[in-house]
């Protein structure tokens, strides 16, 4: 078999150009993601400060539960959002694969 390929170069060139195409297609129809949709397990917590505005509410209700959040097992990190209408908005991020209710 491989005389065959020695003796018939166009053969194995002709091969070779179907399988690079063959290659080439099946490229394009793979169901490859670069960036999945995976997103990390997070809880979101809303608290609610009528007339407060921002630096009240940062300072009186964002700060005692970030200070009591900080530390959970599995955290990666927190984002705390206050804003003048008296809403605090926490959001803690886990690893991915851990359980964020428990």
């Amino acid at each position: 078999m491989l005389k065959q390929f020695i003796e018939r170069p166009v053969l194995s060139t002709v091969i070779s150009i179907i399988l690079l195409l063959l290659g080439a297609l099946s490229l394009f129809n793979l169901p490859i993601a670069l960036f999945p949709d995976i997103a990390p397990p997070s809880v979101q917590v809303t608290a609610f400060y009528p007339g407060a505005n921002s630096e009240v509410v940062a300072r009186s209700v964002a700060t005692p539960i970030e200070e009591a959040v900080n530390g959970v097992e599995n955290m990666t990190y927190m984002t705390s959002n206050s804003s003048n209408d008296g809403t605090m908005t926490l959001n803690v991020f886990f690893k991915q694969g851990s359980d964020a209710y428990n």
